[in-house]
């Protein structure tokens, strides 16, 4: 996948990057947001009714293989999973459609994003570089805050330690537009929910936790039966704001089921493979098709230059 050529775009991305690795230093090898990660193997089984809602190639047949990569947010690969910045935790999986063909959903823990536009995003970074979050009176992060209200939202849901990777639900951060084959259009956004239910710690009870604990925990997991996670999507009715990912959809619209995630082993070569495999936010398929959501491009050329940074290094 080539880099986009628009000049603002590249000259943002590598903006933004820079910021990644003012706050978190630099650890060659290793992604700047979301360092400390982990590859499961297994299959995605689509629901029998996600063909009313779109045509892509994983739903129109029986299996598809999958690489899933659970990960903490911090850009620290050593990052303990106690620490309060490890969340909110990351969910990315590729559907492998065919030898180098494939389809992406990026997910993480939190229903939501603090900023709607990457000018913005660059500036809440630049204000987080800039300010002690022990000690935020007067700061450039509490001027930030206070002048954006979506971020502030962001910053102040609860984000607490799960028991497991396996045990966290995960939200798309943008919207997509489903196209099913009859050419009926909806926008959606994915949420992943785990079979075995949400389970999160107190405060006190996560402290206790050992520093990788929930690394540690996975293998024996997945060890003793796969992990099980439901797609739906939340679809978009009429009027709905589906280019802004800060703006969260009443809960009484519909979800609609897309099919069933299961992982069974964790991948070969684990640290390898995570310095090679480079997720798209952008499904580049026929079927599901991006928002207008000025993130995605953001997002997409990002991955792809800290990906070719990652597997030079």
């Amino acid at each position: 996948m080539p880099l986009p050529t628009d000049e603002k775009l590249l000259a943002l991305s590598e903006n933004i990057l820079k910021q990644f690795d003012t706050i978190f230093g630099l650890h060659p090898g290793f992604r700047p947001a979301h360092a400390k990660g982990i590859l499961l193997g297994g299959t995605f089984t689509p629901d029998a009714s996600a063909t009313n809602l779109t045509r892509a190639q994983h739903i129109t047949r029986p299996s598809t293989p999958v690489v899933a990569r659970f990960s903490d947010t911090s850009g620290i690969p050593l990052i303990p999973d106690t620490d309060p910045n490890a969340s909110p935790r990351g969910l990315a999986i590729r559907f492998q459609l065919a030898e180098h063909v494939h389809t992406d959903i990026v997910s993480h823990s939190t229903d939501g994003f603090p900023t709607h536009t990457g000018d913005e995003f660059l500036e809440f970074l630049r204000a987080l570089a800039a300010s002690d979050p022990a000690s935020l009176k007067g700061s450039p992060l509490e001027a930030f805050l206070g002048s954006h209200p979506a971020a502030l939202a962001f910053v102040q849901i609860p984000k607490p330690a799960p028991s497991s990777f396996a045990r966290e639900s995960y939200y798309g951060v943008t919207a997509m537009r489903f196209t099913n084959q009859h050419g009926t259009s909806r926008y959606g956004r994915y949420i992943i929910l785990p079979d075995a239910g949400n389970e999160h710690l107190d405060e006190a009870t996560a402290k206790a936790k050992s520093p990788n604990y929930l690394f540690d925990e996975l293998p024996g997991r997945i060890a003793a039966g796969p992990v099980i996670f439901r797609i739906i999507v939340q679809v978009a009715e009429e009027g709905d704001i589906v280019d802004n990912a800060t703006v969260r959809w009443p809960e009484s619209r519909p979800l609609e089921e897309f099919g069933t995630l299961t992982l069974t082993s964790v991948v070969p070569d684990n640290a390898a493979q995570q310095k090679q495999i480079i997720f798209d936010p952008i499904p580049r398929l026929d079927g599901i098709e991006p928002s207008d959501d000025p993130l995605l491009e953001l997002r997409a050329a990002i991955y792809l230059m800290s990906g070719r940074r990652r597997r030079s290094a």
